[in-house]
């Protein structure tokens, strides 16, 4: 039978390790949401999460935790209670939002630039839905020949409309 001794400094040592939530590398990184760049000088990436904090979270997307979700104004979106620790960590005396796991929450595509930091954070479930409903502006171009068309000359009717630059 073995019996395993620890002294005291170990055995706090083992507690406050048990305690600490795991933590990737600490990172500057710069965030591209609903068209704002913002450099955040802290984050921290954990198995392609990106952890960034409360307060960086409402400077860079305007969202903000609530206790009835992360809210922006009226738009709220409830973070699932099973899963909060996906969502929300405390650490060095800071809260630490993972705003991938909000971007998978709320069907926002996300591209990652690894060598430079940067993330784009597309447009989020709620913000597409609008996008159907939307005209085109009026414009009028010449065909080959010449002749002027408008877009409102083709109104109820489909068109396929092909554009081309040269840059």
């Amino acid at each position: 039978m073995m019996t395993w001794r620890f002294s005291t400094g170990a055995f706090l040592l083992f507690l406050l390790m048990a305690r600490v939530p795991a933590q990737g590398k600490q990172i500057r990184a710069t965030l591209l949401y609903d068209g704002q760049t913002t450099e955040i000088s802290t984050a921290d990436e954990d198995a392609g999460q990106l952890w960034i904090t409360t307060a960086d979270l409402k400077r860079a997307t305007r969202f903000e935790l609530k206790p009835q979700g992360v809210c922006r104004d009226e738009l709220c979106f409830p973070l699932p209670k099973s899963r909060q620790s996906e969502f929300v960590r405390k650490s060095a005396g800071k809260s630490w939002f993972n705003l991938m796991a909000f971007a998978q929450l709320v069907h926002q595509p996300v591209a990652h630039d690894e060598a430079l930091s940067t993330w784009y954070f597309g447009l989020r479930s709620d913000q597409r839905q609008n996008l159907s409903s939307l005209e085109a502006p009026n414009f009028t171009l010449a065909d080959i020949e010449g002749t002027p068309h408008s877009l409102s000359d083709f109104r109820g009717k489909k068109i396929l409309l092909i554009t081309w630059a040269s840059w």
